[in-house]
């Protein structure tokens, strides 16, 4: 079963962290781009934040994505998807 959930970010981000710590405590399969390695990754970032470069965005398989959500956020919109 491939991953539901693709995050973009970075190690030194303090929300990226926080938001990857929540899902792998929650045990979400997620596939990790670092937009630091990966500048297509930083690319894609920005196009999806109208030019900023905002980060983490979560991407989710209905197309839709967060940037920067609180773990609330992020564990309601797991849920409505029936990932947790």
């Amino acid at each position: 079963m491939s991953a539901k959930v693709t995050m973009y970010g970075a190690e030194w981000c303090g929300d990226c962290r926080r938001s990857k710590k929540f899902m792998e405590g929650n045990n979400v399969e997620f596939n990790y781009i670092n937009v630091e390695e990966d500048l297509t990754a930083a690319e894609k970032v920005k196009e999806i934040n109208n030019g900023m470069q905002s980060i983490p965005v979560i991407v989710f398989e209905d197309g839709t994505h967060l940037t920067e959500p609180s773990d609330n956020d992020l564990k309601a919109k797991l849920e409505s998807l029936n990932i947790l």
